[in-house]
């Protein structure tokens, strides 16, 4: 049993100021260290795109190394996303090797920096190029500052890079994302150029993903086959208390969760990423953790670098952290809200309304390109947020629906509803003053914007707010959508202006057209009724249950169009991408029924059987003892459990065989169905009666866990 951290001592207390950013090889670190030549030319490289010479990425490697080893590191990494989900890293030393006097020296050169060649062939590429090619190149991206790494295996320089194949191809999740932030930028400055903004000289997509987790006790989780090969419970009754009493949700946070946060956030706050708020969320043993707004690559990279953090300090504590987005059926799952706004370097945000948005001509011509391009690409945007593990939250009343619609609260539904009534806005609401009638308490204005928890894409005062990413997702795929989508709704319209004779006229114009075409993407209602279901539907919009119905909106003619115009991913890339998705699901659900059958074969069905034995016994006993005994309870007991029992074992010899049977299917689009209509229902029978006998069999026989003591014994 690994030892609590309890107590706070008061030599814990620290600075969040004197430590933040102490292990980031940041623009301060570079100002200090580099000459003022080589600064400037770095300077250039990552704010005008200019190329990097190797002079100058010599004197940077030198500095960084210098630097890291003062911090005490030993190895670096070329620190890249794959299409894995995950992070990964090859460690290498900056030792040479030794000298004549059986000495070393440590060595860092600009080449080493700028590229490295890990083995590409075990990564998923969907069929880009072949086993035997081996080779993949990482590429420095130097908008993401280098890290050092402090944990139990000593200290690693973290270079953030891309990750490319031998002939170029994006076999990553920053590549592409880098293409989409040039795109969105080059187009959002032709339409500031378009209102006679001549200062701003670069638009950068902002983002804050906040992200949910569960914490359970590790000693537990171990205990837990399905955590431990899924990320989630395939078996488990509900507790007599879930969620309804609402009394987890900003509650206190409990003093072994709080020591956990306070580890996490410091680690974090060393890193540079700007941990701000932590709270108890919906469910029991649910939490979340958002940080502050960061440049959309950098933000990426740092919701990585949170999850990495959440699962590896919880360990410290002899905690577990879930990052799937359903660890436990019936109880609230996680997502991720990936808050979005585009701001120019000068620090304007293009999503900011004003006081009377009805006036702000350029933000209701933004307004209408954002719901142009998310009624255009709803499916793709519903694609962005497809996994395994979100099937489970996306149109359950639990998360946003399955149907993209974009909520605007009332001030701007009003704006909008004007422009299509009328063809112009003349007057914008206003907060009303909220009156508690408590004189100790000061009155203050309502925002007119409110909020809406059902919407998957909702303004939120000068952003956008998608929520439908789940928990465990890089949020790379739905901002790399969303910047595309988006520069391609921008350019459409910079396309009609730039021609315009009457520039006033034709944006007003515009503004009504987009307004009125891209109306029915507009819903301020609640998204988790029927009646919304049945509106979307009289509306055209789609309505994507799977995962395997959304993964072909990648290759859509119009996806492809909007990808390939602005260079984010090319038609084999996309082709490629799909292929790894339904692999993804197939390989998934494969694995979940391959648990099941482990746990239920060897487990479960041992302990119900073991059960029944001493049931049957005591009955016999009972009997015995006194022949006029009443043992109808035993009987009864004895005769549902058995009958359950050849439940159980008849669902797990039919999921033997359908798990069997798509093993052995091409994979494909054909294989992922397979396993969604017939291996994950025959996954739900034999989950049904194991579930049953959880709440009959005695607790000591049990052989995991229960729900209550995962989620309330924390």
């Amino acid at each position: 049993m690994l030892e609590r951290k309890d107590v706070v001592e008061m030599s814990d207390y620290f600075n969040v100021a004197d430590i933040f950013g102490e292990n980031v090889f940041n623009d301060a670190v570079m100002q200090e260290r580099l000459p003022k030549k080589v600064y400037k030319k770095l300077h250039e490289v990552m704010e005008e795109g200019k190329e990097l010479d190797l002079e100058t990425a010599d004197v940077v490697a030198h500095e960084m190394k210098e630097w890291a080893i003062e911090k005490g590191a030993t190895h670096y990494t070329h620190w890249f996303q794959p299409l894995t989900g995950v992070t990964a890293e090859k460690h290498d030393s900056f030792i040479t090797a030794p000298m004549p006097n059986g000495k070393v020296l440590m060595s860092f050169s600009g080449k080493e920096l700028i590229k490295g060649e890990p083995d590409a062939s075990s990564f998923p590429s969907g069929g880009l190029r072949a086993t035997f090619e081996a080779r993949g190149y990482t590429a420095w991206d130097c908008t993401s500052p280098a890290f050092v790494r402090q944990d139990a295996a000593g200290a690693t320089l973290c270079i953030p890079t891309a990750f490319c194949s031998y002939t170029g191809e994006a076999l990553d999740q920053k590549t592409p994302l880098l293409r989409s932030m040039e795109a969105i930028n080059e187009q959002s400055l032709r339409l500031l150029r378009l209102f006679g903004n001549t200062t701003s000289t670069k638009v950068t997509p902002s983002v804050g993903p906040e992200q949910e987790y569960f914490i359970v006790d590790r000693e537990k989780y171990l205990q837990r086959k399905d955590l431990i090969f899924t990320g989630r419970t395939l078996f488990g009754a509900m507790p007599p208390k879930g969620q309804e009493m609402d009394d987890h949700y900003f509650g206190a946070i409990r003093e072994r969760i709080a020591a956990y946060m306070k580890d996490v956030n410091k680690e974090l706050w060393k890193l540079g990423v700007s941990a701000k708020t932590q709270h108890n969320e919906v469910a029991p043993a649910q939490h979340e953790l958002a940080p502050i707004y960061a440049e959309c690559n950098v933000a990426v990279d740092h919701n990585q670098l949170i999850m990495e953090t959440l699962k590896k300090v919880a360990g410290r504590h002899g905690l577990q952290c879930l990052l799937h987005e359903k660890p436990f059926a019936g109880v609230n799952g996680s997502g991720k809200h990936d808050n979005w706004s585009i701001t120019t370097d000068d620090g304007i945000n293009l999503l900011e309304p004003g006081k009377t948005p009805h006036e702000n001509v350029q933000f209701l011509l933004v307004l209408t390109c954002m719901l142009k391009a998310v009624d255009e690409h709803a499916a793709l945007l519903r694609a962005a947020a497809a996994d395994v593990g979100n099937d489970h939250r996306l149109g359950a009343n639990e998360a946003p629906p399955a149907i993209l619609s974009v909520y605007l609260g009332d001030q701007l539904g009003d704006v909008l509803n004007q422009l299509i009534s009328t063809g112009t806005a003349t007057h914008s609401l206003r907060g009303e003053k909220l009156e508690t009638g408590v004189k100790t308490i000061p009155d203050f204005m309502k925002d007119a914007t409110d909020r809406n928890r059902t919407s998957p894409f909702a303004f939120t005062g000068n952003k956008f707010e998608f929520r439908m990413v789940g928990s465990q997702d890089s949020v790379a795929q739905a901002n790399i959508v969303l910047n595309t989508i988006v520069a391609e709704a921008f350019s459409e319209a910079c396309d009609v202006l730039e021609k315009a004779d009457d520039f006033e006229l034709a944006v007003h114009d515009l503004i009504k057209e987009y307004a009125v075409e891209h109306q029915r993407i507009v819903f301020n209602g609640n998204g988790y009724s029927d009646e919304w279901v049945e509106e979307a539907a009289k509306r055209g919009l789609p309505n994507i249950k799977s995962m395997v119905d959304a993964i072909p909106a990648y290759t859509a003619p119009e996806s492809v169009a909007a990808f390939e115009k602005f260079g984010v991913f090319t038609k084999p890339e996309l082709e490629s991408r799909v292929e790894i998705e339904y692999e993804t699901y197939a390989k998934t659900i494969n694995i979940e029924a391959k648990a099941m059958i482990d746990i239920a074969g060897k487990q479960i069905i041992p302990a119900v059987i073991k059960y029944t034995t001493e049931l049957g016994q005591s009955l016999a006993t009972v009997k015995t003892a006194c022949a006029d005994a009443d043992v109808s309870t035993q009987t009864e007991l004895l005769k549902e459990t058995s009958a359950l029992l050849a439940e159980t074992k008849a669902a797990l010899t039919k999921l033997q065989e359908v798990t069997e049977q798509g093993g052995k299917m091409e994979e494909g689009r054909a294989q992922a169905a397979y396993y969604r209509d017939t291996v994950k229902t025959v996954m739900d029978e034999l989950r049904a009666p194991v579930d049953k006998l959880e709440m009959i069999v005695d607790k000591d026989l049990w052989p995991m866990p229960s729900y209550g003591d995962l989620i309330f014994e924390v």
